[in-house]
């Protein structure tokens, strides 16, 4: 115990397995902790005056215990016996040998094979924030900074399991990014610009990161340093298959918020049971391919150029049907290499997984000499990069056999005729195990024992067991060792001769094999790089094959990426819903076109359960999947690229943060309004509806104006139930209404889903709820208060009306008189009422001509209804 209170002193955040014998023991508070976690029985034992909780499992279990404690946000330090028990009289000398956490592990039983498994750091610069992304099992390692909204999107994108921060800045994380993630809190001296050059420049084996292109990232190299001390203090410092450091180029991808990537569902939904995008467009076959896609989907493209290569590779595999199944047939026989040469590095790496790789770099020569053949330029360039490896596969297959084991120590590892010694130990031991069968067979011809028998066991080795009815013809030269109740037991001088030969031979044998092992695997590190370079080309091939597999199947096609800011989509698809209408229901494609000259903004109008917010999102999804690379689930489609896509929709509320619904709503709407660019793709689903109905109009009124006027023109589409808001096309001439057409038949009304030229009328609130099972009772209540107050509203107008009339009774004169001196003019109250308003010290030029063009077309708008 005073040894294990050592340890634990060492690693107070980790739950500490103990190695005791066969047996891997948790102690205290980790003891109470893991029983719970994995359901094993917690017992106590006394030492002296203290009664301690004591909870363990077997060594050899340790593959099925370990992930139950990681996926349960456990660290945990394994603390291994460094010496053999026999060889020592005192206590074993005990450490941790590796410190396993949710952001760092290399076991299988850990790691999702289609997933990354990324441990982050963030680093709260004074001017902005570095971020940093290392994938232990793969051998990734990227950096970034940015601001607040930058860091927290690539959080959103990256999922990282663990997340490295400084004590400081604690409170300060939570409050920006959330609490979703698995934080660690690490010393603020970890954070020290010098220090994380020093480990960076120091692994590298470099003078400075120049060479990287994140020289000028003074913030990102501090998370990148971060990363690399905790790596370090967790016990992982063979890492020299993180040769590169990476920077993710914003500027390079679409721009996409989290509320974006969370409306999407592009990953994760909060429904249960819900299909995500990924589900969908995942046709890959690897688990390098895998991961690729999850990257290619958190970061499309907005090189036109970039774009249409993939484009051209996937119309290329789909018109080659041959060359795409020859592809597909030889990746899917490779395994993760990234995943395998990273544990070579590591030397965490067993023979069974060499071979494993050695078979996976075979199926690449196929691929290879596909690709370096194939018409097609990006292709042809991919079995360039491709390396066959000659040599290391040729030295893994001379030196292993193809069923080696997963354990080394279980032997048969090495091939037959690598190793003169190995042969002629294994020799010694086979004749041996003979020998003994001959002296059993002559020694029962000389005494005439009949049942004898040559045995052993792993208190005195070989025996020779005769049964007490033969025990009387015993030559004398044996020697008793036990007596059992039938039998007796005895030894020879040539037998135990023939022991120590044998097991002297079959311990030397692993002995050997280990030590050929491990000269091979220190000789295959020289291969990481070319291996890494291969695993990410049959990644990016994988991927492409997908998205051929993905068109064939679904009928998608190709789109024309352009430099224009237009939008065109003929009969477009929503991808995921397509997929999961009932059998023979056919999926209502609709046309969207939108430009920034004469109709940048749609408003739709439309019922509950008509299909607005798919018409959304299926755009905002049709382009993603085009500027990922892929085809798009429509007849035809043109799309100007796209640098950053908005959505706004749905609403729940944030009430662990203490904000509302419509809280919620307006940080999100802000949010959009304060980062709009000229190729923006802005989603508003029912802007408003959290608040007040007449707020709500307002309020979306306004937006739809600010869209409208911003000089950038970004091309929006805006769903709502706000009937009012179809009379913004007559004032603001790149506004245009929509509909989603219904049928209304008797006592129901069918939905269309067709999208239609405009306006919407009706909400068909009530037939909602009808079609829902709600009551008969509460639906007739509704209907009778939906009368009435339709009548109040008639009457409003019948009033207004009335007032108007009288007005217009008025001269010509008078009424001049009216609208420009008369000082109670509604007019003049309201533009009165916007100056005042103002607030000069913040207003911005864009903002101050926007607010001129409002109060001039005020103006204009009286001027002609006066006239």
């Amino acid at each position: 115990m005073k040894q294990y209170n050592t340890i634990k002193t060492k690693y107070p955040d980790a739950m500490l397995l103990f190695r005791v014998g066969d047996f891997y023991e948790t102690f205290g508070a980790d003891a109470v902790k893991a029983s719970k976690i994995l359901g094993i029985i917690l017992t106590n034992r006394n030492n002296g005056s203290e009664r301690t909780e004591l909870a363990g499992f077997p060594h050899h279990s340790l593959n099925t215990y370990l992930p139950k404690l990681v996926k349960a946000g456990q660290r945990v330090a394994i603390c291994d016996q460094l010496e053999d028990p026999k060889l020592t009289k005192s206590i074993v000398k005990r450490g941790v040998t590796e410190l396993v956490t949710p952001g760092v592990a290399m076991n299988d039983d850990i790691l999702n094979a289609k997933s990354n498994n990324f441990l982050c750091a963030v680093h709260f610069g004074r001017k902005k924030l570095g971020v940093s992304f290392v994938d232990i099992s793969t051998g990734e390692f990227l950096t970034a900074e940015g601001n607040e909204e930058q860091i927290d999107k690539l959080l959103q994108n990256f999922a990282p399991n663990e997340v490295l921060i400084s004590k400081a800045h604690k409170k300060e994380f939570n409050e920006v990014f959330g609490a979703q993630f698995h934080t660690f809190f690490l010393e603020d001296w970890v954070f020290q610009e010098d220090y994380a050059l020093e480990n960076l420049t120091g692994h590298f084996k470099t003078k400075t990161l120049k060479g990287f292109g994140v020289d000028h990232l003074s913030y990102g190299i501090v998370a990148a340093g971060v990363v690399l001390h905790y790596l370090s203090e967790t016990q992982h410092r063979q890492l020299q298959h993180i040769n590169t450091l990476q920077r993710i180029t914003e500027d390079e991808y679409i721009w996409m918020d989290r509320f974006t990537i969370r409306n999407l569902e592009l990953y994760h939904s909060t429904n249960v049971n819900a299909v995500t995008l990924i589900d969908v467009i995942d046709k890959t076959i690897s688990p390098m391919g895998g991961r690729m896609i999850k990257r290619w989907l958190a970061l499309p493209l907005k090189n036109v150029q970039k774009i249409k290569s993939r484009h051209q590779v996937v119309s290329h595999l789909m018109d080659n049907e041959n060359l795409l199944e020859k592809f597909q047939s030889n990746i899917s026989k490779m395994g993760d290499l990234e995943r395998l040469i990273s544990k070579i590095s590591t030397g965490k790496v067993n023979p069974k997984e060499v071979v494993q790789l050695k078979n996976s770099m075979e199926a690449i020569v196929p691929v290879k000499q596909l690709a370096t053949t194939s018409d097609n330029d990006a292709l042809a360039l991919i079995g360039d990069q491709l390396q066959s490896c000659d040599l290391l596969r040729g030295k893994i297959k001379e030196m292993l056999n193809e069923e080696a084991p997963v354990n080394i120590l279980k032997g048969n590892a090495i091939a037959a005729g690598y190793s003169e010694e190995l042969d002629e130990l294994r020799g010694l031991a086979s004749t041996g195990k003979g020998y003994l069968e001959n002296m059993l067979q002559r020694e029962t011809e000389a005494t005439g024992i009949t049942s004898l028998k040559i045995a052993s066991n792993n208190v005195f080795g070989y025996y020779i067991e005769v049964r007490n009815t033969h025990r009387d013809k015993v030559p004398e030269d044996w020697i008793r060792k036990q007596t059992l109740v039938n039998a007796e037991r005895y030894i020879t001088e040539e037998l135990k001769e023939y022991e120590a030969k044998i097991l002297g031979a079959e311990e030397r044998i692993i002995s050997l094999e280990q030590q050929l092992f491990s000269q091979l695997i220190l000789w295959m590190q020289e291969y990481i790089a070319p291996v890494q370079n291969n695993a990410q080309l049959i990644a990016q091939l994988d991927c492409l094959c997908g998205f051929a597999q993905l068109a064939k199947e679904n009928k998608y096609v190709v789109p024309e990426l352009n430099d224009s800011t237009d939008i065109n989509i003929v009969n477009g698809r929503h991808p995921v819903i397509e997929k999961q209408l009932p059998l023979g229901e056919v999926y209502i494609a609709n046309d969207v076109v939108l430009n920034r000259d004469n109709q940048q903004i749609i408003m739709i109008t439309g019922p509950n359960m008509s299909g607005k917010s798919a018409i959304l999102r299926q755009t905002a999804l049709i382009v993603l999947l085009a500027q990922m690379g892929s085809f798009v689930p429509a007849e035809a489609a043109t799309i100007g690229y796209v640098d950053k896509i908005f959505t706004r929709v749905g609403a729940s509320d944030n009430i662990s943060m203490g904000e509302s619904t419509f809280m919620v709503e307006m940080n999100e709407t802000a949010s959009i309004l304060n980062n709009l660019s000229e190729r923006s793709l802005v989603l508003l689903d029912e802007i408003g509806r959290g608040t007040s109905t007449y707020d709500g109009i307002s309020i979306a009124w306004s937006i739809s104006e600010f869209l409208h006027e911003h000089p950038a023109r970004a091309k929006t589409l805006f769903a709502t139930h706000y009937h009012e808001l179809n009379e913004m096309c007559t004032t603001f001439d790149r506004i245009k209404n929509f509909n989603v057409s219904v049928k209304e038949l008797k006592d129901n009304v069918l939905f269309l889903r067709k999208l239609t030229p405009g306006g919407s009328e009706h909400s068909f609130g009530i037939h909602v709820a009808k079609m829902a099972g709600m009551p008969q009772q509460v639906i007739q209540k509704a209907n009778k208060i939906l009368k009435k107050l339709e009548r109040s509203h008639s009457n409003e107008e019948l009033t207004e009306k009335r007032h108007s009339a009288q007005s217009a009774r008025l001269t010509d004169g008078q009424e001049m008189q009216l609208s420009f001196f008369n000082l109670d003019d509604p007019l003049l109250e309201e533009i009165k009422e916007e100056i005042l308003h103002l607030d000069i010290d913040t207003l911005t030029p864009v903002e101050a001509l926007m607010k001129l063009n409002e109060i001039k077309r005020l103006l204009t708008k009286n001027k002609k209804a006066t006239s």
